[in-house]
């Protein structure tokens, strides 16, 4: 059996033109020069599944990968977003337990208050 690549992408629905003016606009701002004084900063969230081992894995050795068993325990699920400027190279990922209006704004104001940038 040969591998499968997939891809995702946001199919606009048909004769949606407001939504395709808007997506083209996004991808305008993305292929813009670097200027400093203008940072395109990129933005994702992504609720994530925490999981435990529920057997002890197996170390890897120079003729064997990491080995782990199938069976696992859910350990909850916690909220991760992530900040990046792509033409910097720079990024930030933090996880919050939950993922709400508030916890967005929060995330917001705080990259808005200390620029990790210049530290």
């Amino acid at each position: 059996m040969t591998g499968r690549k997939l891809e995702y992408w946001v199919i606009p629905p048909n004769a949606d033109a407001e939504f395709v003016a808007h997506m083209e606009a996004v991808l305008d701002t993305y292929a813009t020069p670097y200027d400093p004084r203008f940072p395109v900063v990129c933005m994702d969230e992504q609720p994530v599944q925490l999981l435990k081992e529920t057997r002890v894995p197996i170390p890897a050795t120079k003729e064997r990968p990491r080995r782990v068993d199938y069976e696992y325990e859910r350990a909850g699920v916690a909220s991760l977003f992530l900040f990046c400027e792509p033409l910097v190279g720079w990024r930030q990922v933090t996880a919050r337990e939950r993922r709400t209006k508030a916890d967005w704004a929060a995330e917001v104001a705080a990259l808005l208050t200390n620029d990790p940038r210049e530290g």
